[in-house]
């Protein structure tokens, strides 16, 4: 296994761009399962890149000591499906380590052991810790449960799970711009807030070589990530599912990575938000 082996086909995040350095994951990793594996613990990370199964590319898939960890960050309101999507998601990362086994061989295949993991740090009210379960969607309530997936949801809003910060000055000093951030916005336009924080966060010795080092990219991040979490609420505002497939019950057709990808497309082309919300408007009532 390569000690570090970062999938370049997979677009950053500020929260996968930080975490997904070795020392960073691993610091983070430690904190919130209450381990405590060296500086020199190998990790490999295997982050899927051809499907957007999470939320908005915020995810980081990585082995480590024979554990298969899937960890998210979740921006917007906790998705209750959120145990099917790692089922999926889970499924594909087995699929491709077994690519070059035969399944079909009597010799077991040894595979590792999964962990699941969502850090959230949206708007809406959430409970410092939630257990999701993949049985609590099923239809039989009280059959014997032949499957079953387990994702462990922590709070990481400044202020919650203090403990667990306190073990990651890195998820510390992340909790803190990005609370900076949503300060900020109550008084300002999104990229004026983005550029105080990353200033204010340098003058306080929070997260400095970060933000020097990625600045300007971070900024592009955040003004993409953000500007497509509000577009995609807008999508949702309009009757849609879920936001993604905008418009499907109007016969227009979208597929969920079409749909994410053309909102994206949109906003990088320049387009408002009110551009975007128009021709969202538009199409609902084709």
């Amino acid at each position: 296994m390569e000690n570090v082996k970062t999938n370049r086909k997979h677009k950053d995040s500020v929260f996968t761009k930080l975490f997904g350095e070795k020392s960073n994951l691993l610091e983070l990793y430690n904190a919130v399962s209450g381990k405590n594996y060296p500086e020199s613990t190998e990790i490999e990370i295997i982050t899927l890149s051809d499907v957007l199964y999470m939320e908005q590319l915020n995810d980081i898939a990585f082995v480590i000591d024979n554990r298969l960890v899937v960890l998210i960050e979740h921006q917007s309101t906790i998705n209750e499906n959120m145990p099917l999507r790692m089922l999926i998601y889970i499924s594909r990362e087995y699929e491709k380590i077994t690519t070059s086994k035969n399944l079909y061989k009597e010799r077991m295949i040894k595979i590792p052991t999964p962990e699941f993991i969502v850090l959230y740090n949206g708007k809406k009210e959430f409970p410092d810790f939630k257990e999701m379960k993949l049985s609590d969607s099923f239809e039989l309530k009280n059959d014997i449960c032949f499957l079953e997936l387990v994702v462990k949801a922590y709070n990481i809003n400044k202020g919650r799970n203090i403990e667990m910060a306190n073990k990651s000055p890195t998820l510390n000093g992340y909790e803190t711009f990005i609370a900076e951030i949503n300060e900020n916005l109550k008084t300002m336009s999104l990229p004026a807030a983005i550029k105080t924080a990353i200033t204010s966060c340098i003058s306080k010795g929070i997260l400095v070589y970060f933000l020097r080092e990625h600045g300007s990219e971070i900024e592009n991040m955040l003004l993409t990530g953000w500007n497509m979490k509000d577009a995609l609420a807008v999508a949702r505002e309009e009757g849609t599912e879920d936001g993604i497939e905008i418009g499907i019950e109007k016969g227009i057709g979208i597929g969920v990575e079409k749909g994410r990808d053309e909102i994206l497309n949109l906003i990088k082309q320049g387009y408002s938000l009110a551009d975007i919300e128009n021709m969202l408007k538009a199409r609902v009532g084709e």
